[in-house]
């Protein structure tokens, strides 16, 4: 098994010029199909993450005082940012379901233009 002439051919299909405008349009759909999923998962676990951090400071006494009926909102809005979490993944799940669904037809006919 000659693995240095595979990994030499392999590196020079990465860098020989892409003759073809299709490829790059097969990647730019495939693109657009994920990008929303992935800029929706990023924002919405930052906010939880920021919630469920906010949660914590109320009901540790960082913020707010320190009193009992602060600790008690803090461990509900901590809890709400645990939840929040949780649910990220499914709803990325769905939304990038979603948007590959609406360019699966577009994706599955270049690929097979590529393809030939």
């Amino acid at each position: 098994m000659n693995t240095d002439k595979a990994y030499a051919e392999q590196l020079a299909a990465e860098y020989a010029p892409k003759d073809t405008s299709k490829v790059i349009a097969l990647r730019k759909l495939d693109r657009r199909a994920k990008l929303p999923a992935a800029i929706f998962t990023y924002t919405f676990g930052v906010i939880a993450a920021l919630v469920m951090g906010v949660g914590m400071c109320l009901s540790m006494g960082v913020i707010g005082g320190g009193s009992a009926l602060m600790a008690g909102i803090g461990v509900v809005v901590g809890i709400f940012g645990l939840v929040m979490a949780g649910e990220n993944y499914p709803i990325y799940r769905r939304i990038l379901k979603d948007g590959r669904r609406r360019y699966a037809a577009d994706i599955v006919r270049l690929a097979s233009q590529v393809a030939e």
